[in-house]
């Protein structure tokens, strides 16, 4: 069943990814490495971030937080299409997700010793849309009414 399950995301993933305009494609695939993870929980911050090879930008310093949506792609990528608000140049999601916030826990580190505490929250997200595809996360957000 599982690896079912596993099979079943890769193609969707692999039509996704192929549906989508060349200029785009990089950095859809670098948001969706580093922001979504159906499955994420709380301990496994360091296990994901390792795997990914997720770090600061253009260097190999551990990167502050980093945040995975526990969504699959099609619904993260709606925000850009339907599911969404403008919000100064980003995209407001118009219903909250799941995340799981990874906070570095030893600050000034740099890979392969970094060290993270997650937290699970529930939050609208803003993200950066380009041709219909979220490519950059800018943050989630706690709406009050």
């Amino acid at each position: 069943m599982e690896m079912m399950l596993k099979l079943g995301f890769l193609l969707l993933f692999v039509s996704t990814v192929l549906c989508q305009p060349a200029d785009v494609a990089p950095r859809y695939r670098k948001f969706i490495e580093q922001h979504i993870n159906t499955g994420m929980n709380i301990n496994r911050c360091n296990v994901e971030i390792t795997k990914r090879g997720i770090a600061k930008t253009n260097s190999n310093d551990c990167k502050e937080t980093n945040t995975f949506i526990r969504a699959n792609t099609g619904t993260v990528r709606s925000i850009c299409e339907n599911a969404g608000v403008q919000d100064g140049g980003f995209t407001r999601s118009l219903q909250p997700f799941d995340l799981v916030v990874c906070k570095l826990r030893n600050q000034g580190a740099r890979l392969p010793r970094c060290d993270y505490r997650g937290r699970l929250t529930t939050r609208y997200i803003k993200i950066k849309c380009e041709q219909r595809f979220p490519v950059h996360f800018e943050g989630d957000i706690m709406l009050v009414d």
